[in-house]
């Protein structure tokens, strides 16, 4: 009875120890296969589908899981064999293409990009050059068609008006889309300049260069402003050109044109008024009052911090530094001819509120002595 017993518990431990070997056999031949080396002497097995998962999982593992338990297993080759190389990591996409030949995009391919691309197509700068130049273009169209649509409801009207009119709707537009880029959109002008452009400021760019690009022919056609309007239009259309080139810097840009636009509206009132009779009133100060304050508040004063900004970050391109400086010598030039003009208008409304008073002073005076 007891050899009896003694047999059947050596039995038990055989079978548990083939059990034990086998199970290493798997998991040996499972590793070996996820790793792709093998004793030349054993054929390579075939495992299932899905033999290497998570414990606990019939799903299998992830490539990043794959790389991981590689480095982490312990190898079967011989000890000093060389260890074989690791997995090559994916190929990452390349960057947005620099329009500027100069200065290509970080991860630009090369030459393909400005010639013609596979099967005769078009390169991909090619192809962005001309959705940029059909989106300028159709602002253009789309600007003139409301000039020419304004004419033909105001005959009445000289074409200074309804050109007006066109600056007046430009200018609420711009307003609109550019505070919403600077304000919610982003990003932050004054934090990240020279940041790469947005489709949003792409489109509202063209656009805005369709409008400069109109309204500079319509000045030089009719000869209605002088250089210095004249100056601040090619530069402006110079800089926005030079951001849809670059593909960058259209955060400044759009920064600039907010705070150009910003007094245009009151600008063009003012000229309406003035057309209309209207301008020596109480509307008429009105105007001149907020026209002064915003264009000495936004285009001096936060224009001055936009700039500081931009040329101490060493992100944008020295070149749009050149322009942003010019832009804002522009703005002062054209803050002392405002403040040349409020200041002939202050004393001008002084002597007039001073002879005023004088008179009111005399009727009061005399009525008092013909009373008595």
């Amino acid at each position: 009875m007891g050899w009896a017993v003694t047999s059947w518990g050596q039995g038990m431990d055989k079978c548990s120890n083939r059990q034990q070997t086998s199970k290493q056999g798997q998991q040996s031949a499972g590793l070996t296969s996820l790793l792709g080396h093998h004793h030349p002497s054993h054929p390579r097995p075939s495992p299932p589908q899905a033999c290497v998962t998570k414990r606990g999982s019939s799903r299998p593992l992830s490539e990043q899981s794959r790389v991981q338990l590689w480095l982490c297993a312990p190898s079967s080759q011989p000890a000093g064999a060389p260890r074989p190389p690791a997995p090559p990591l994916p190929p990452t996409e390349p960057g947005p293409p620099s329009l500027f030949p100069l200065l290509p995009a970080p991860g630009d391919p090369g030459p393909e990009l400005w010639g013609r691309g596979a099967r005769g197509f078009p390169g991909r700068w090619t192809r962005m050059a001309l959705a940029l130049c059909l989106q300028a273009l159709c602002s253009l169209g789309g600007w003139l068609s409301l000039y020419v649509s304004f004419c033909r409801l105001n005959k009445h009207r000289s074409y200074e008006w309804n050109c007006r009119l066109v600056t007046f709707a430009h200018g609420i537009l711009s307003i609109g889309l550019s505070a919403y880029i600077g304000f919610i959109d982003g990003p932050w002008p004054f934090t990240h300049p020279g940041s790469p452009n947005t489709p949003l400021q792409v489109h509202v760019l063209c656009l805005t260069l369709g409008y400069f690009i109109f309204d500079l022919g319509w000045c030089i056609y009719f000869r209605s402003e002088g250089p210095l309007m004249l100056a601040h239009h090619t530069l402006s259309i110079l800089g926005i050109i030079v951001a849809l080139v670059l593909g960058e810097s259209g955060t400044e840009v759009n920064a600039v044109l907010f705070g150009s636009e910003i007094t245009n509206p009151l600008l063009q009132m003012r000229w309406f008024l003035r057309e209309t009779g209207r301008y020596h009133s109480f509307t008429g100060d009105v105007v001149d009052f907020l026209f002064v304050a915003l264009f000495t508040g936004v285009r001096i004063g936060v224009g001055a911090c936009l700039l500081f900004c931009e040329m101490v970050s060493p992100t944008p391109k020295w070149f749009v530094k050149v322009g942003g400086v010019a832009m804002y010598v522009v703005s002062w030039c054209f803050m002392f001819s405002i403040w040349r003009f409020a200041w002939r208008k202050s004393i001008k409304k002084y002597h007039t509120w001073r002879s005023r008073w004088s008179e009111e002073r005399q009727l009061r005076l005399n009525g008092h002595l013909k009373t008595h």
